[in-house]
């Protein structure tokens, strides 16, 4: 095992989850300092599988979501699988899954059951609609989550065009941070109390907590917002401009930066325009402000504006690709590219720890598992012999990979 690190050290979890929210769940408390063991079916998790794109043969989305995790394969329909994990779960400080409702109860393994030999168990459900409520039996997907939360009726460039998801699974990884959110906070009552709890969140609630401003809207008006593109539903300008050679987004929302950027733009003459002089006028007559200072930032090129924009103190930035905010300088000053040596992809590049504590640093120490790298080592810390292992192996309950299984 690695040495312990971070906030989270000493904290066991067992991930029972596949694709992406219960994943990144596992890999926030990981990445703080959790010894995170990853089971899998035997044919692993079904992103071992979401090919092109690969590294040497593994999937680079597996990698990428499980970093920093031990691996352990189970076949859950055998006896001898689901006994393993139970002895597991009895010492296990967190439990993370996202089977659909009922499953876990059928296998023996419901939050009631396992807390009778673990009191202090955090069991972690992550799934489509949450674990009560009329949709609670429902499989969820973030693209199903984005729709019903009213996240793609405010995405798109305008009224009348067909309904846009965000291009990120935001639902699935906001699901994921805060089922890592309700661990660590759960488990800090535990450490006060001794015991544990449920805790339950889905891909439609988290969808709903990125509608701040538009629900506040809806709630003060009655009405529902649209898409606005890149604008903002309550301020203007605040939104991206397309320059001579690209796109910058612009945030000049509030009055004094409104009157800078003015300036810098040399068309301070607008700032007496009753159209643009409050935000309320510029809200009112957003078309018409956009389409002026487009004129006026198309006459130049991105890295021109921007410079101009910083000196005067107006909140500005480029648009980057994704391979270009990989190669941000502040994007690689705080740590947000990792590498990790994998042992059949090589040196793997990941995304790194948002969360920066003074004290206890997260870390990435890891590769993402290969596909029961660590079955031996696991069953071996929960009590297992080696000839207790060796039969698993050989009955199929446990797998492991191929040049351990033919020692």
């Amino acid at each position: 095992m690695a040495a312990a690190f971070g906030p989270l050290a000493g904290m066991k979890v067992v991930e029972l989850a596949h694709i992406m929210a219960g994943p990144v769940c596992g890999m926030f408390l990981a990445d703080m300092g959790a010894d995170v063991v990853k089971v899998e079916k035997p044919e692993g998790d079904d992103t071992r599988r979401f090919l092109p794109p690969d590294i040497n043969g593994e999937s680079a989305a597996y990698m990428m979501m499980n970093r920093n995790k031990r691996g352990l394969v189970l076949d859950l329909k055998s006896d001898a699988g689901r006994t393993a994990l139970r002895r597991m779960l009895d010492t296990a400080d967190v439990v993370i899954e996202n089977y659909r409702m009922g499953t876990m109860e059928k296998l023996g393994l419901g939050y009631e059951e396992l807390r009778k030999t673990n009191p202090g168990l955090i069991y972690c459900e992550i799934s489509g609609f949450g674990r009560t409520g009329p949709y609670a039996t429902r499989g969820g997907f973030d693209l199903i989550a984005q729709g019903m939360s009213g996240l793609m009726s405010i995405t798109g460039e305008g009224p009348g065009r067909p309904p846009v998801k965000s291009g990120a699974p935001v639902s699935d990884i906001t699901a994921g941070i805060l089922g890592a959110l309700g661990c660590a906070s759960a488990y800090a009552n535990k450490l006060k109390t001794g015991e544990g709890q449920r805790v339950d969140t889905s891909l439609f609630e988290a969808g709903i907590t990125h509608t701040y401003w538009q629900s506040a809207i809806t709630f003060a008006t009655g009405t529902s917002p649209g898409p606005l593109g890149s604008a903002h539903p309550l301020n203007a300008p605040y939104q991206a401009f397309r320059t001579s050679d690209g796109w910058i987004n612009l945030g000049a929302a509030n009055q004094k930066n409104f009157e800078r950027m003015l300036q810098v733009i040399g068309a301070e003459e607008l700032a007496e325009d009753p159209r643009f002089a409050t935000n309320h006028g510029r809200m009112a007559n957003l078309p018409a402000l956009e389409a002026i200072l487009n004129q006026y930032f198309f006459k130049d090129t991105s890295k021109a504006w921007l410079a101009r924009l910083e000196e005067a103190g107006v909140p500005a930035g480029p648009v980057l690709d994704i391979g270009e905010m990989h190669e941000d300088p502040q994007a690689l000053a705080r740590g947000m590219i990792v590498e990790t040596d994998h042992p059949v992809a090589g040196t793997v590049k990941a995304i790194g720890l948002p969360i920066k504590f003074s004290q206890t640093p997260g870390e990435i120490v890891r590769p993402a598992p290969l596909l029961g790298e660590h079955s031996r080592e696991i069953l071996r810390e929960a009590g297992f012999s080696q000839e207790e292992i060796a039969a698993m192996v050989e009955s199929g309950a446990v797998r492991v990979p191929q040049q351990d299984a033919e020692r």
